[in-house]
């Protein structure tokens, strides 16, 4: 059974409200006790991390993470530079490292876009066009108002109305230059519209191979939706897709093994889940996942083998990383499914303590890379394992 395992994780069967872990059954109601019981573990988890930020070391708060490998192998950190906790419009700066070592080392923070008060950048998110090789680094940019403020109608030049920007290098993230998208994407009956941050996808399969999807929440008439902005000519034109919701906030996509596009939103207390056969233009099927427990955090959720041939095995293999309690932002778990996402039967714990959002990325050899926001927010995080598939995987 330890062989199953490998040396980090833990196999689960969820039993009701019990989890069966391979060393004793622990039971617990997640709904009414907020955190789902973790499995005994077997051997201590084999874990690197390294602190890239620390509050009070040149900003005084760093938040929101995004994390991304280049077609040249190179990590990107992402994350705000902030004056202090306060969302946008406050002059936050939008900064990123590199690391040419898979995270044992980052060179020198950059400071990708930065402006004098009022004028702000945030709340960034990573995509990569692996034919092209062009990074993108969406965000938003604010000068008099946030989300919840923004003005509908979708003028570039309007102080009112909440931007929706990006940067881009064609050079493995030694450069950046920027692009304001929101007339292209944004509906002028919306209010606020923010990419939500982490990461972004590029289908590999099926009739939108190439395709690249970035999802985003919208504020319309005072209910949160979700809806993916979508280029099929490596980011020349976007477009927006179908709004999903209400209900929706921060969420992500991943392309599963038969060609589908899965949605995962934060929520409380169950992640929804939503599924698309159109390659993101629509979402329908929006549900809540109850394996997926959250205190309404933002998450990840990535393929493991993005190659992966369709319909394959290894196709199926998701990566998925939250705070896994129904009330507070603690215990941060990073799971894995083997049926694209129709159970998880493997988990580990990352962080068991304070923790709130997170991103993820496969790293070349198969490693797993997980930034996070970690210590009440005081640090960003990255931590780096060797996952063992259980046996359900093999």
């Amino acid at each position: 059974m330890n062989q199953m395992m490998g040396l980090i994780f833990r196999s689960a069967l969820l039993v009701g409200a019990c989890t069966l872990g391979i060393a004793g059954l622990a039971c617990a109601s997640p709904g009414a006790q907020g955190t789902l019981p973790a499995a005994p573990t077997v051997q201590p988890p084999t874990i690197t991390r390294v602190d890239l930020e620390q509050s009070g070391v040149g900003y005084p708060i760093y938040r929101i993470p995004a994390l991304a490998v280049t077609s040249k192998g190179t990590l990107i950190a992402a994350y705000d530079g902030r004056p202090s906790s306060a969302d946008l419009p406050s002059n936050i700066a939008l900064l990123a490292r590199r690391s040419t070592d898979g995270g044992a080392t980052w060179l020198p923070r950059q400071v990708v876009r930065s402006e004098p008060a009022p004028v702000g950048y945030g709340d960034p998110s990573l995509l990569v066009d692996r034919e092209t090789g062009r990074i993108f680094l969406f965000h938003a940019a604010s000068r008099r108002q946030g989300f919840a403020g923004s003005a509908t109608g979708a003028g570039e030049d309007d102080p009112d109305v909440l931007q929706a920007d990006y940067s881009w290098s064609d050079d493995d993230g030694l450069t950046w230059r920027h692009r304001r998208i929101t007339a292209a994407i944004k509906d002028p009956d919306w209010g606020g519209i923010f990419a939500a941050s982490g990461q972004g996808i590029q289908l590999r399969h099926g009739a939108h191979a190439g395709r690249l999807i970035q999802q985003f929440v919208i504020r319309y008439r005072g209910a949160n939706y979700g809806a993916s902005a979508i280029s099929d000519d490596h980011g020349a034109t976007w477009r927006m897709g179908t709004l999903l919701g209400p209900g929706l906030d921060e969420n992500k996509t991943v392309e599963l093994s038969d060609g589908r596009v899965m949605l995962n939103s934060r929520a409380k207390p169950y992640r929804l889940v939503a599924s698309s056969s159109d390659g993101g233009e629509t979402y329908v099927g929006l549900r809540p996942e109850p394996q997926l427990v959250d205190p309404a955090n933002n998450g990840a959720i990535v393929r493991f083998d993005e190659a992966a041939p369709m319909g394959s095995a290894r196709a199926r293999r998701l990566v998925f990383s939250n705070t896994a309690d129904s009330t507070s932002r603690r215990n941060l778990l990073v799971r894995l499914s083997c049926d694209d996402g129709a159970s998880w039967p493997a988990f580990v714990t990352v962080e068991p303590g304070a923790a709130a959002y997170s991103t993820l990325a496969v790293l070349p050899g198969g490693d797993i890379g997980v930034l996070y926001e970690r210590a009440d927010y005081r640090s960003i995080t990255f931590a780096r394992f060797t996952p063992r598939w259980p046996h359900e995987c093999r």
